[in-house]
């Protein structure tokens, strides 16, 4: 088990999860490159095509704060295996994060799984200029 402040902040994070629906918190804490942390949870609602999950509340956040160069993410989910962020949010990760950028994937016994960006999303929709 790896532990450091990303998978401690992403675990706490999900204390505040708003999950009424599902009954699955996610945490999430985003790193940006000059070393400042965003944390953010899933917030569901009754129409669930407005949820927003907690990988993308934490970089929004951030970005709502002027931040859009990160270098490191962590995702905790309350599931037996380390959970794997949706489609969306890789996607939304693609466009902050270089490819190489670490991605730590934390299940509720503290297992982690350690990838990249790239490797998440290996052919991600870019920018086409």
């Amino acid at each position: 088990m790896v532990e450091n402040d990303l998978v401690s902040l992403a675990k706490n994070a999900s204390k505040n999860a708003y999950v009424p629906y599902s009954h699955f918190p996610i945490g999430a804490a985003v790193k940006t490159k000059d070393g400042k942390i965003f944390t953010g949870c899933n917030i569901e609602n009754a129409s669930f095509g407005l949820t927003n999950c907690g990988e993308r509340t934490a970089i929004f956040k951030a970005v709502s704060e002027g931040y859009t160069n990160f270098s490191e993410i962590a995702i905790y989910g309350e599931a037996e295996e380390p959970v794997s962020p949706c489609g969306a949010c890789r996607q939304v990760m693609a466009e902050f994060f270089e490819p190489s950028a670490k991605v730590t994937l934390i299940s509720k016994k503290g297992e982690t799984v350690e990838m990249t960006v790239g490797g998440l999303l290996p052919y991600s929709f870019t920018d086409l200029n």
